[in-house]
């Protein structure tokens, strides 16, 4: 690892290393990894073209014809390794776009998840929004095309959504650089540990559901102790999600943490 301060647990990498390999995505000479997430015509090429600049290159993520866009920057002598996820309007996994996205930020665990949101329509944005949510509390919105809010006479009060969110919101217009310098700034907070997240999770009024759901997370939790969002986990088994019941009966969710504990003992 590049210059990270181990004995200080709030400088260590949040990421999974062994299944960003597997993922295909090379942290050599990179100190965090970033996610880009958002749903389609958010701005969120913008977004990336504008953190990364020249230093990009794109293909394909293993065994997918999904096309996948990676870059990186430096920022208070850290190198942050960005990584462009498909446009997707969820993560329920009913596409391969879809699919991978999820997968990158439940697996691959990035230090930080940057979601696009399109100022104009945020209601349409809140669903993509909250099921990151329920999968890591490392998350900074990006409130993109704030200028055509203002064009439009809409007007979004950034503290509140924060407030409400749980997480930071950055108003931002990318194609004019607006927001981007804040956008950097709250990036490396999030994955220095400097700033700690506690996103907005939602609770359903089903008794009959959330008896269920306590009742399989509390059993996932003793077959993965170190597992950080057993009730997303068990919210997806419920509804039948096999990539997830694979995961488990691998044992690959078993691995989000222990490999991270590893890499760091033998760094």
């Amino acid at each position: 690892m590049s210059g990270l301060d181990l004995n200080n647990c709030s400088t260590c990498p949040a990421h999974n290393l062994g299944n960003l390999n597997k993922l295909g995505i090379n942290m050599s000479n990179f100190d965090f990894v970033v996610a880009l997430a958002g749903n389609p015509n958010t701005g969120k090429s913008t977004v990336f073209n504008y953190l990364t600049g020249l230093r990009q290159h794109t293909g394909n993520w293993p065994g997918k014809t999904v096309t996948r866009a990676e870059g990186g920057f430096e920022y208070n002598k850290k190198k942050f390794k960005l990584v462009d996820l498909p446009g997707t309007y969820s993560l329920l996994s009913t596409s391969t776009d879809e699919e991978v996205a999820r997968d990158f930020i439940l697996f691959g665990q990035p230090d930080v998840t940057v979601i696009v949101v399109d100022a104009t329509r945020v209601e349409r944005n809140l669903n993509l929004v909250l099921q990151i949510l329920e999968i890591t509390d490392r998350t900074v919105v990006c409130l993109n095309l704030m200028d055509e809010a203002k064009r439009n006479e809409i007007k979004i009060d950034a503290r509140v959504l924060s407030k409400e969110l749980g997480v930071p919101v950055i108003p931002a217009a990318a194609r004019q650089g607006e927001g981007m310098n804040e956008l950097l700034n709250i990036i490396f907070e999030v994955a220095a540990g400097k700033y700690i997240c506690k996103p907005h999770r939602i609770k359903t009024s089903s008794k009959e559901l959330n008896f269920a759901v306590e009742k399989i997370s509390r059993e996932i939790t003793k077959e993965f102790p170190d597992l950080p969002n057993t009730r997303w986990v068990a919210l997806r088994l419920l509804e039948g999600d096999q990539s997830i019941i694979e995961a488990i009966r691998s044992g690959e969710l078993g691995n989000l943490k222990k490999q991270n504990l590893a890499t760091v003992n033998q760094s």
